[in-house]
């Protein structure tokens, strides 16, 4: 098993002039740390106008800041927005960041949280699906053609030559995000790594290993000539400290995480400096739904860390990406925790991280034969996901983020 750290760039008010200098600052810090202790993925999102819950706007500026303090760490972007960015510009930018981090780049690709996001740059939440599929088609195969033109449902793009290419050919490992966890056969069903939530318990982990590896299997279908990405991530909320209360105590805020997010989808947009979230987030905890633990935390000693994640491994779960930086977690805490992680716990899990791979390539040439498990009864919605049809409607972009210059601006709805 693999370990990442994830990024949100988490900023809870109340603020101070210097707060996200220092948010910043302390990332990258942690980032650098993560590095030495010998971690294997920092992984940061791309959110835009979150306040509070992620003032992550700009990844690719971060990762490259990151790239020249660190040796060794994959470098994750999880995810950028293919919906809200010009399909050139992030192959740009992702060539750009692969060549100054030496080929560290790990590249997933996902659609935008919310109406809060998409509709700024006049997309439709409904459209996400269909935009993001098309901007792929587009992408990818500026990675590895020379020159390229690309006329598609939604993108036009004359034929050009985009440049620098990307270290790693023909491109860095592909992605998913998997908000919804049954977008994890969908990333299957494309050939891209999933990033998903841990799951709650041993029973649902292998029904979704399962359901994954026999959807790559038997109904791959490339959007384009990509080289695929057969692995599972999971990302969970984590803490380590000596006793399980003091993770607890460390870690009271992780929930915001979830509750924040929740609220964009249910409630938002709202009026900038209108809601203060992480006051509406003290009297969520207070409810029965705020309180609530799963049992599935990363949060505790090392012996209950330990314990959660045998069952992952069991599973044949590639990676752990442990949610640290969450609500208002102290830098110090962060630290200590990924040290003690470092210490008491990872070693032994990188260790069998080779009869992992072994499994792997035996389940890829048919060697082993994966038991197919109804994922239904362990299909939990953690996000808001559209609830009518795609519009199929060309449309322009502010920003150039979509290229047809012979569609008409539509008003988001």
């Amino acid at each position: 098993m693999k370990f990442g750290i994830f990024y949100e760039q988490q900023l809870p008010r109340d603020w101070e002039e210097n707060s996200e200098h220092q948010l910043i600052k302390n990332s990258l810090a942690q980032i650098e740390l993560a590095d030495e202790l010998g971690f294997d993925y920092a992984w940061v999102v791309e959110h835009h106008f979150l306040e509070e819950y992620s003032h992550s706007s700009a990844p690719e500026v971060f990762l490259a800041a990151a790239s020249q303090r660190t040796k060794n760490i994959r470098l994750g972007h999880g995810i950028i927005q293919l919906t809200t960015n010009h399909p050139a510009r992030v192959a740009e930018r992702v060539a750009t960041l692969d060549l100054v981090s030496d080929g560290r780049v790990e590249l997933g690709l996902g659609e935008g949280a919310s109406v809060t996001e998409l509709h700024p740059f006049n997309l439709r939440f409904r459209d996400k699906r269909d935009v993001w599929e098309d901007a792929v088609k587009c992408m990818l195969p500026m990675f590895w053609n020379h020159g390229w033109e690309y006329d598609g449902e939604y993108f036009k793009f004359p034929k050009r030559a985009v440049v620098p290419k990307p270290l790693q050919k023909p491109h860095p490992p592909l992605w998913i995000a998997c908000s919804q966890l049954e977008t994890i056969k969908y990333a299957a069903h494309r050939g891209m790594g999933a990033l998903c939530f841990k799951f709650v318990n041993m029973e649902s982990s292998r029904a979704w290993v399962n359901a994954y590896y026999n959807t790559y299997l038997h109904h791959l279908e490339k959007l384009a000539d990509y080289q695929t990405n057969p692995n599972i991530a999971v990302v969970a909320g984590f803490m380590c400290a000596e006793t399980d209360e003091e993770a607890w105590e460390k870690a009271d805020g992780w929930t915001f995480f979830q509750f924040a997010l929740q609220l964009y989808g249910k409630e938002g947009p709202f009026e900038p400096g209108s809601v203060n979230f992480w006051e509406r987030y003290q009297e969520w905890k207070k409810t029965p739904q705020g309180q609530h633990r799963t049992g599935s935390e990363l949060i505790g000693s090392p012996d209950t860390i330990r314990q959660r994640l045998q069952d992952l491994a069991d599973t044949n779960v590639d990676q752990v990406i442990l949610l640290n930086q969450a609500g208002k977690n102290t830098h110090q805490d962060i630290c200590d925790s990924l040290a003690l992680f470092a210490r008491e716990v990872m070693p032994e899990f990188h260790e069998s991280h080779k009869e992992q791979e072994k499994w792997k390539v035996a389940v890829l040439a048919g060697e082993i034969e994966l038991e197919d498990i109804d994922t239904e009864p362990f299909n939990i919605t953690r996000g808001r996901k559209p609830t009518k049809p795609s519009t199929k409607e060309a449309r322009d972009m502010v920003a150039g983020g979509l290229g047809r210059p012979d569609s008409e601006v539509v008003s988001g709805g």
